[in-house]
């Protein structure tokens, strides 16, 4: 996949968009950070959905605050939030401006920059193969692995340190659809979506 990544980044009309479609249509995108020293690149493989509207599992849906401004946005830009005060994760905001909709990326696959996500993520070396499968398996293991914090809160993604590049469309048998997880509130809605 390294080899074939394509170099053309996702602009202001792909995220000011419908929630679901964009949702659904970034997976299979390559996420990128850049920092002075590395790039790190990874495909998103699966996607959470958060709609303020209707929604009570999102943030937004209470209304514009200090710490959830970003998600008011017009589509664009990344909003990073700290959950539980440990883990940061890290979200695209979508749609138009006062909407509150994003999409929570809760999991990518490693493609360059690799032994620097490890660092990030562990500190040190690994100790057996199941840390390499886990890096990356969760929003908090996201941002940790990409070096994302709430600094980053804000950041528009045409810019050029955290921005999405562009991949095929994925076929709708590649896509995986369920209930989202960890969420006590809204429980019906089957806005996670994944790669098979």
């Amino acid at each position: 996949m390294e080899d074939t990544i394509s170099s053309i980044k996702l602009n202001k009309s792909f995220y000011r968009r419908n929630l679901l479609i964009v949702a659904k249509e970034l997976l299979g995108k390559v996420l990128v950070k850049k920092n002075s020293k590395r790039m790190l690149t990874a495909k998103i493989v699966e996607v959470e959905a958060y709609d303020g509207e209707i929604d009570k599992a999102a943030h937004s849906y209470v209304g514009k605050t200090e710490r959830n401004k970003v998600m008011f946005n017009e589509g664009g830009f990344l909003y990073v939030y700290l959950s539980y005060g440990v883990h940061h994760c890290c979200n695209v905001v979508t749609g138009f401006e006062d909407k509150g909709t994003a999409v929570l990326i809760r999991a990518v696959e490693p493609l360059k920059g690799i032994d620097l996500m490890i660092k990030n993520r562990f500190g040190r070396k690994l100790k057996n193969d199941a840390e390499i499968i886990n890096l990356t398996s969760g929003p908090g293991k996201v941002c940790k692995a990409l070096g994302i914090n709430r600094n980053n809160s804000g950041i528009d993604l045409t810019g050029d340190e955290i921005f999405l590049l562009d991949q095929p469309k994925l076929k709708t048998s590649e896509l995986g659809i369920s209930k989202r997880i960890g969420i006590t509130k809204s429980t019906n809605y089957q806005w996670r979506f994944y790669i098979k």
